[in-house]
Parts: structure tokens; sequence; C-alpha cells
């Protein structure tokens, strides 16, 4: 048996996501197949709970578009003075982690997604100072503020996938474990159908100030000392 989150967007403007967790068969082993049926199990017993349909967003997903959505294979565009950049979200959050003796590491942008997760430099390379996309500064702090900025950002340019986030009542991503690490796809796609719900999405989208002021008001707050969790 494991334990693992589902995600729904909130009904209280002041959480804007839940996280429910379930218990659940977990079926062991690296193998797409294996991941598969845990996630059956995950959302079989997330359903008894009334909690459905849910989507799993990873790239073990039965879907498409929970493949699509992945931050390995979602796309973002960077409007530059000189030209377009588009990227992955996971390089793109890769790529802009900048620590006391390093960083960012912007070559990461154009690797594959995967290279850029695994890459040596982001372990050796000192303790984590904050985030610098394309020169724009991000605090640390809230612990996930920046991972899901981008990814409301990237789900906002992929309009044919975004908008169908509003038939599923929850969301889930199979290899996210709280105890180990942080930023969650899954969640940030709940929270992107709560803000549009509330009607903050198109501020937040165009004002980082904003959506950084709005998401340290969360309820829910994540320790301080959990932050090197998701830099391993």
């Amino acid at each position: 048996m494991a334990i693992r989150p589902v995600f729904i967007p909130s009904s209280l403007e002041d959480t804007f996501v839940k996280e429910i967790p379930i218990e659940f068969t977990w079926y062991s082993g690296l193998s797409k197949v294996q991941a598969q049926k845990s996630i059956v199990s995950l959302h079989t017993e997330a359903a008894k709970k009334n909690i459905w349909p849910i989507l799993e967003i990873s790239s073990k997903s039965v879907s498409h578009l929970g493949i699509s959505l992945s931050a390995f294979n979602l796309m973002l565009e960077v409007a530059l003075p000189s030209q377009e950049r588009k990227l992955s979200v996971e390089c793109a959050y890769q790529g802009s982690k900048v620590f006391a003796s390093g960083g960012p590491y912007t070559d990461l942008y154009y690797v594959s997604s995967r290279d850029a997760k695994v890459d040596e430099r982001l372990r050796s390379s000192g303790h984590f100072v904050k985030y610098s996309f394309f020169g724009e500064d991000f605090p640390c702090q809230p612990v996930t503020a920046f991972y899901d900025w981008l990814y409301l950002q990237a789900l906002s340019q992929n309009t044919s996938l975004s908008e169908q986030l509003f038939e599923f009542q929850g969301f889930s991503d199979i290899a996210f474990n709280p105890a180990k690490s942080l930023n969650c796809q899954a969640r940030a796609a709940a929270l992107f159908v709560a803000l549009a719900r509330y009607k903050h999405l198109e501020q937040v989208l165009a004002d980082k100030n904003y959506y950084l002021a709005l998401v340290s008001g969360r309820e829910v707050k994540i320790k301080d000392q959990q932050l090197l969790l998701d830099l391993q």
C-alpha cells in the first residue's frame, strides 16, 4: 500500500488547492505498465471518496492529455527582444536555479528535460539562492511559486490542452511523493483551474508581484527546511 495526494481546485478562495491523501495499492517496478496499474488503483480509491474524474499528469499517464501536460513535455514560449525561445517547463525550471557557487545554468534551457533534471551542477554548486529566468529574478519563497508560475504561463499558451482541465474534478501525479519533493505538476494544474474560477488568472499571468502576493496568502504553508528536498 501507498499514499499519494490527489489535488482538487478548492472551493475556498484562500487555499486555492486541496490536497487529499489517498491510500491505494502500489505496484512496484520501474516499468510504465506497473506505474499505470498504480494510477488505476489510486483513481479507483479516490472515486470511493467521490473524487472523479481524475487526470493523471505525468509521462506515465494512460491519457495523451496527461502525457502532454507533463512538465517534461509542456512547452513554454518566451519572447525576447531578438527572437522567441521555446523550452519545456522542466528545462525552464532547472535552468533558472541560482546557487551560491554557480547558476543560472541557462544552457539547460536547450537540452532534453531529462538531461536538465539530472545535471550534476544542480547538486554541486552550493546552497540554493533564488531563481533567475531570462534576467528576471524570483524569490525562493513561497517554495513552489516559481515552478507553479512557469506551469501556469505554459498552460495559458497551450489553450487546446488547458481548456480540457475543467473537465476533471482532480489531478494526480503518480511519481510525486510529498516526503521527497515539493513541486508537482498536478497541483499546478489544479491551481490553474482555481485561479480561473475565481477570476484571478488573467492578472496572475500579467503581474508577477500580484501572483506572489496572492499565493503567499494561502493557508497551506510548506516548511522552510523542506526546500532542500526539491533541489536534490
